[in-house]
């Protein structure tokens, strides 16, 4: 497994991470057996980064990780957690990244992941109704207490980075990107690329759209983000899913790789991208993902896959406002 300096932080980190937001109920019910082999599987191929977040189940994934990797020398793994979402009497989420709430959950993730220190510590999404200082300045406080080793942020605008690193410096991004959804390569990642800010790109897959399995009927189960959501319906997607087949062609007759390979290496291809998060509940499908670190995307195919993409229509994730009550 390639690793990399993420960012300005001094963490050595492996390109593909392991993600669990697909642990945390929001993708359906989990198999927990076969998620714990799936962490386990990647540990075991070199994957040193696990992803999760306070909100992922709230603590439902982290417990799950920590179960995974019991037993594992503390040194050899690295944790990244998010906090900053809170969860709503209907059973939804809201954002809140006030310094009270961003404590606690700071303590919470520490508890659920069995863990001293988490080694980064990201706002999961920009708070409007909190002052960007006033999460920074809490933050940079579990940071002196030895809580957080680094600090950085998810889904935040170059402009909001600049805003928050006023008061704390920001060390790393975790953004969407896929093929589907690039428009982090208008600003964003410009601005991280001159402050040296590691990026941590989740959704390479395109919330399963890359990963080959989807078909104009298929059905999302219930709980499942994807089943209530435009881009998996309609014209729209059945465009989509004709652009997929042609990329699948690409990968599969003249590249020799799956698609989802392709897609991950594609992300990667990117020089200001330090890591892909992928996840996955099967660990069937690990040696799959990890093998993507090693794929060298050319000029000449970058330029093919953006001849297939012409056509295609743009994919966004849900936000916490966009998530179906549970």
């Amino acid at each position: 497994m390639q690793q990399t300096r993420l960012g300005r932080t001094d963490l050595i980190v492996s390109r593909v991470a392991f993600g669990t937001w697909q642990l945390g109920g929001d993708w359906g019910a989990t198999d927990e057996e076969l998620a714990i082999a799936a962490i386990r599987r990647a540990a075991e191929q070199g994957v040193t980064l696990f992803d999760t977040a306070q909100g992922y189940g709230f603590g439902a994934s982290e417990r799950l990780l920590a179960k995974a990797l019991e037993g594992r020398r503390r040194d050899e793994v690295i944790f990244a957690t998010k906090g900053g979402l809170r969860p709503t009497p209907g059973g939804g989420v809201q954002r809140d990244a006030s310094p009270a709430w961003i404590r606690q959950g700071v303590d919470e993730s520490l508890q659920a992941l069995g863990t001293d220190y988490i080694d980064l510590y990201q706002v999961h999404w920009p708070d409007p109704a909190t002052p960007f200082e006033e999460t920074a300045g809490a933050l940079a406080t579990f940071v002196a207490e030895g809580k957080v080793r680094h600090v950085g942020v998810s889904n935040f605008t170059a402009a909001q980075m600049e805003v928050f690193g006023a008061t704390l410096p920001v060390e790393t991004l975790q953004p969407p990107y896929h093929l589907f959804r690039r428009e982090i390569e208008e600003s964003i990642l410009p601005y991280t690329q001159v402050h040296d800010i590691g990026v941590l790109v989740y959704g390479p897959l395109g919330h399963g759209l890359l990963g080959g399995h989807l078909r104009p009927d298929t059905q999302f189960a219930a709980g499942d983000w994807r089943s209530s959501s435009e881009a998996f319906r309609g014209d729209a997607y059945r465009r989509n899913l004709a652009t997929v087949a042609d990329l699948e062609r690409l990968a599969r007759e003249d590249l020799g790789i799956t698609l989802s390979q392709l897609a991950v290496a594609w992300t990667l291809s990117n020089p200001s991208v330090h890591v892909a998060i992928v996840g996955t509940r099967n660990p069937a499908h690990v040696d799959e993902a990890v093998a993507a670190a090693s794929i060298s995307i050319d000029d000449a195919v970058i330029g093919r896959i953006d001849e297939i993409m012409r056509g295609a229509a743009p994919v966004a994730g849900p936000s916490p406002e966009g998530m179906p009550e549970n």
